[in-house]
């Protein structure tokens, strides 16, 4: 099967910070590979824009390095490189000041689609925005991208929609969530509202419980500084397992169209219940013989930030009353991955002898490593010996299920591609960012005020015991986080 490749439009896309980390490990290398999947137009154009000083020559070794450094499996030829690099351009530019703002604006096209990516830290977004519009460098029509965070808090957040619509209308303005652009995320979609199967099942009837896990191995390593005052509820949960949370528990739209989804994505934020401080544990990685802790990794040996959050969620509405939602995201814990487990209720009444060892129908959608689907169902024992139940996984590997023409792309690929098709569907909205800083502030304050402390879990762990109580307060237990 040949996959068909969705052509766009002609394009100059601008990178501000484009000899920045993010830029060399992910935007480049994606473009890169839309490149050679025959998704640029002949005439679109990357320009790289940063304070680093150097010529246009510079500028390609520094993207085909880093290309080698962070896409090592890349089968692309020397031609290949060669002529990707021909479309590559670059201004040093100060994004506070004057310097190189009229050589960008005589390079930037008017005629075509311009997009601007803000691969910088927030604090920078009011002046590139500002001076964007000053220097006549955007139109009505072009499109700015920006990366979490979005705000430390409601009040930061409403400021920096506030700045950013002094500028740009909502309409121009990409809030970029790299767990939006996973394949697994969009065949959550796909699978419930492409499915006869499950939607009719998705809801508190059928559904015992979610849990949704964003595991990690590594510590905050060189991002001590900035962990410190952020922690896993504003870095994680605030944004992506509410992304998830909320692909999971909205309704259908009326379309598959941007405002629809987002419309639908809001309301399950806003009928988020407050969450209890007994229905939240917080920890914090210990050191071992081999791996620094937490308050090492910081350098504030006071520090009371947590590097794992779990907690249980409740959602007022039909669909979801009295069914939990089971949220967990740490580092430093046993094993990498992100999954999105739905855990059906057991039939109402079996007609076989109870097995203690059952567990029921599970759904899990792996987001990495190794993206797929896996439905967990019971069948009988094969062999002699009578009505043995077991259960099975019928499962999905998309690496395995799918040809190499349907490789599973990087989510900056696909996303970076919807802004220049001005498809908004898989970026949030300014009202949605609010609403979830709305919801989750109170959660922050709580602690703050009554200056809890993270509980201390063993590094490689499956995070502080607190969190198995949490689950099995209720009767129910975590999966087993395995990679």
């Amino acid at each position: 099967m040949v996959s068909r490749v969705i052509p766009v439009e002609t394009f100059d896309l601008v990178i501000f910070g484009a000899t920045g980390d993010l830029s060399r490990r992910k935007i480049l290398p994606g473009l890169f590979r839309r490149f050679c999947a025959g998704q640029m137009p002949p005439e679109a154009r990357v320009i790289g824009a940063a304070r680093t000083e150097m010529d246009v020559a510079g500028f390609q070794q520094l993207v085909s390095d880093a290309i080698s450094e962070f896409d090592p499996k890349n089968k692309a030829t020397a031609d290949d490189m060669q002529r990707f690099q021909e479309r590559l351009d670059y201004v040093a530019i100060d994004a506070k000041g004057d310097d190189g703002w009229t050589e960008l604006a005589g390079k930037v096209r008017k005629d075509v689609v311009t997009a601007f990516y803000f691969s910088v830290a927030p604090s920078l977004f009011g002046d590139l925005a500002e001076r964007l519009r000053s220097n006549n460098i955007a139109t009505s029509e072009s499109r700015i991208v920006v990366e979490k965070p979005f705000g430390h808090d409601l009040q930061t957040a409403k400021a920096l929609n506030a700045t950013l619509a002094k500028h740009f209308d909502e309409t121009q303005i990409y809030r970029i969530d790299h767990y939006l652009g996973k394949e697994t995320v969009q065949n959550l979609m796909a699978v419930r509202f492409g499915n006869i199967l499950f939607e009719p099942l998705w809801n508190n009837h059928f559904v015992d419980h979610i849990q949704i896990t964003v595991a990690e191995t590594v510590g905050v390593g060189g991002r001590g500084s900035y962990y410190d005052q952020s922690g896993a509820m504003r870095d994680m949960v605030q944004n992506h397992l509410m992304q998830l949370l909320c692909l999971i528990a909205m309704e259908p739209p009326n379309e598959f169209e941007p405002n629809a989804v987002r419309d639908e994505k809001l309301k399950v934020i806003r009928a988020l219940d407050p969450v209890s401080p007994s229905d939240i544990v917080r920890g914090q990685y210990s050191g071992t013989d081999k791996l620094s802790g937490y308050l090492e990794d910081s350098e504030n040996p006071d520090s009371k930030t947590e590097s794992f959050v779990a907690m249980k969620v409740a959602i007022s509405n039909w669909r979801w009353k009295g069914t939990p939602f089971y949220l967990r995201t740490g580092k430093r814990l046993r094993d990498r991955t992100s999954e999105i487990a739905i855990v059906f209720q057991d039939p109402p009444h079996s007609i076989f002898e109870a097995q203690e060892e059952r567990r029921g129908n599970v759904l899990v959608i792996r987001l990495q490593p190794n993206e797929g689907i896996t439905m967990r169902v019971t069948i009988k024992e094969p062999g002699p010996g009578g009505m043995r139940l077991i259960e099975v996984p019928l499962d999905m590997s998309f690496a395995d299920a799918l040809d190499e023409a349907h490789d599973v792309h990087d989510a900056y690929e696909r996303l970076i591609m919807d802004v220049i098709r001005g498809n908004q569907t898989l970026f949030m909205r300014g009202d949605e960012v609010e609403a979830a800083w709305a919801w989750t502030d109170p959660i922050i304050e709580g602690w703050q005020e009554r200056g809890d402390k993270p509980r201390p879990y063993d590094s490689g762990s499956s995070g502080p015991e607190d969190s198995l109580m949490l689950l099995h307060r209720d009767g129910r237990r975590w999966r087993e986080v395995r990679a």
